[in-house]
């Protein structure tokens, strides 16, 4: 299971987004997260192709990365959070 996966640096979640970019391209409000900068083009090429399935695969696949990597970090906050409160009820 897993183990086979590289580094992509275009799916890293970016917590400084452009948000008149995002605006510009009607992106709803509940899709406006850390990854919204590659939604963005995903939307794009999707509009140009009449919303093909084949020919969005690669941006499809990064945003769909992003938003997992997005996830992984909110768990790892919660776990580094959990730990603090750990600490500082035993003091």
């Amino acid at each position: 299971m897993g183990g086979h996966h590289h580094f992509n640096p275009e799916a890293e979640p970016q917590k400084d987004q452009d948000i008149q970019a995002i605006k510009d391209a009607k992106i709803p409000l509940a899709w406006r997260d850390t990854c919204s900068h590659i939604l963005i083009k995903l939307n794009q090429c999707r509009r140009e192709t009449w919303w093909n399935p084949n020919k969005c695969e690669h941006d499809r696949h990064t945003y769909e990365e992003c938003q997992y990597n997005a996830y992984l970090q909110r768990v790892e906050a919660k776990v580094q959070e959990d730990k603090v409160r750990k600490a500082m009820a035993q003091d």
